[in-house]
C-alpha cells in the first residue's frame, strides 16, 4: 500500500478529527497513541497543548476499529451506553460525527483500498490492570459486572448486529480439531496434538452439559484489562469504575460471559504456561461481588450453568489452541520465546487442558461457593 499512513498523526488531524467537530477544535488537538490493544488502534485526543502549566479542558478516546467488526455495531454500543448512563452506571459515550452518525466511515484516498471506521468516545479517568491483583479487586470487578448486567436487563434494542454467534460453539471447535489432525498428518507436532486431542474429546463426553439459559445482554469480553479502576494503589485500585471495549456487547448466555472471565482471572500462571495455577479465592471473590450487587437472585439453572461454565470454556479453548498448533493461522505467537506458532499454541493448549483439569478437581468446592446442591 502506498500513500499516507492512515495511523499517522497528520492523517488523523487532517482527515479524521474534523469529521467530529465541533466536539473540540482539531487545530488545537494533541493526539497521542496509546499502547496495548490487539485488535483496535487507540489514541488519546486532548484539547489544547499538553505541557507544564497548560490546562487541558477535554480528553477523548479515538479508535480505529478493526474490519472484523461491522460499522453497525456502533448502534449496539450507543444503545448500551445510553442505558448504562440512565441507570447511573459509569460508561463512555460515543461522540457523533458532524453528520450525526455514531462512528466515522472514512473513504480511502488510495484507489481500491477499503474504507476505515473510526469512533470517538469521551474519556473515563481510570487505571487498567492486565491481571487480578488480589481478591478485593475481583470482588469489585464482579460487582461492576452485576451493575452492568442489571442496567441492561430490560434494554429495548431489537437488533444487535455483528454478534459472534459461533464463538462458543464447542462441538464445532472439537470437530475442527479432528479435521486439523486429518489435514496435517505430517506436521511435526501432529502426534503430540493427537494425544492431547484424545484427552480433550474424552473430557467433553464426560462433562455435564451447560443448561440452556435465556440470553441476556452482556459485555462479551470480560478480560481484566477491560475494567478501569479508580487508581493504581489500594484502596482506589479496589474500586471498579467502568467497563470499556464494548464491541462485543449483545445477548449471550451468562455461562459464557462468566466462564471466560473466570478462566482468565483465576489462572495465576497465565496462558503461556503448561501448568495452570487455579486461584479459588479469586473465583469466590468475583462471585460474591456479583451475587451481592446483582438486583435479582440467580435461578438454580443459572447457578448450575455457572458451575460448569469455566470447565467448558477452558476445554473449548484447549481444543482451539490445539487445532491451531497444526493449522498455524489464527492465534498470534511470540517468536522471541517460541520456535514456531505451532509450538506456542501447543503450550497454550496444554495450559488450558491443565486449567480444565483444575476446574474439574475443584467442582465440588465451587458448587458449595455457588450454592449448587
Amino acid at each position: 500500500m502506498t500513500g499516507e499512513d492512515p495511523f499517522s498523526l497528520d492523517h488523523i488531524r487532517r482527515r479524521v478529527l474534523p469529521e467530529f467537530s465541533p466536539a473540540f477544535d482539531p487545530s488545537r488537538a494533541v493526539v497521542t497513541p496509546l499502547p496495548g490493544g490487539l485488535i483496535n488502534r487507540t489514541f488519546l485526543v486532548s484539547e489544547g497543548v499538553v505541557s507544564e502549566g497548560a490546562e487541558v479542558r477535554s480528553q477523548y478516546i479515538l479508535q480505529w476499529v478493526n474490519p472484523i467488526f461491522p460499522a453497525a455495531i456502533h448502534q449496539n454500543i450507543a444503545a448500551v451506553t445510553a442505558a448504562l448512563r440512565r441507570a447511573g452506571v459509569t460508561s463512555p459515550a460515543l461522540i457523533p460525527t458532524t453528520g450525526g452518525a455514531p462512528c466515522l466511515t472514512l473513504e480511502p484516498e488510495e484507489p481500491g483500498a477499503p474504507p476505515s471506521v473510526w469512533r470517538l468516545m469521551d474519556r473515563i479517568a481510570g487505571v487498567g490492570f492486565d491481571v487480578v491483583g488480589r481478591p478485593a479487586q475481583a470482588f469489585a470487578a464482579g460487582g461492576l459486572v452485576a451493575a452492568f448486567h442489571d442496567a441492561l436487563r430490560d434494554l429495548d434494542h431489537r437488533v444487535f448486529t455483528g454478534r459472534r454467534t459461533g464463538v462458543h460453539d464447542t462441538p464445532r471447535h472439537l470437530a475442527h480439531l479432528t479435521d486439523c489432525l486429518a489435514r496435517h498428518p505430517d506436521h511435526a507436532l501432529c502426534e503430540a496434538v493427537r494425544a492431547l486431542a484424545a484427552e480433550i474429546h474424552a473430557a467433553a463426553t464426560a462433562l455435564p452439559p451447560l443448561p440452556a439459559l435465556l440470553e441476556r445482554v452482556g459485555h462479551g469480553d470480560l478480560k481484566f484489562n477491560n475494567f478501569l479502576f479508580a487508581g493504581p494503589q489500594p484502596p482506589e485500585a479496589d474500586r471498579a469504575v467502568c467497563l470499556v471495549d464494548l464491541d462485543t456487547v449483545g445477548p449471550m448466555n451468562l455461562a459464557h460471559e462468566w466462564g471466560d472471565a473466570w478462566r482468565s482471572w483465576c489462572n495465576r500462571a497465565g496462558e503461556d504456561a503448561v501448568e495452570a495455577d487455579l486461584d479459588l479465592e479469586i473465583f469466590d471473590a468475583a462471585w460474591e461481588g456479583y451475587r451481592q450487587s446483582l438486583g435479582r437472585s440467580l435461578s438454580h439453572p443459572e447457578r448450575e450453568a455457572l458451575l460448569v461454565a469455566p470447565d467448558w470454556i477452558s476445554l473449548e479453548l484447549a481444543a482451539r489452541f490445539a487445532a491451531d498448533a497444526l493449522a498455524e493461522r489464527y492465534f498470534g505467537w511470540d517468536p522471541a520465546r517460541f520456535p514456531s506458532r505451532g509450538a506456542h499454541n501447543l503450550v497454550r493448549a496444554r495450559g488450558q487442558w491443565s486449567l480444565h483439569q483444575a476446574f474439574a478437581r475443584t467442582r465440588s468446592a465451587r458448587a458449595r461457593l455457588l450454592g449448587v446442591p
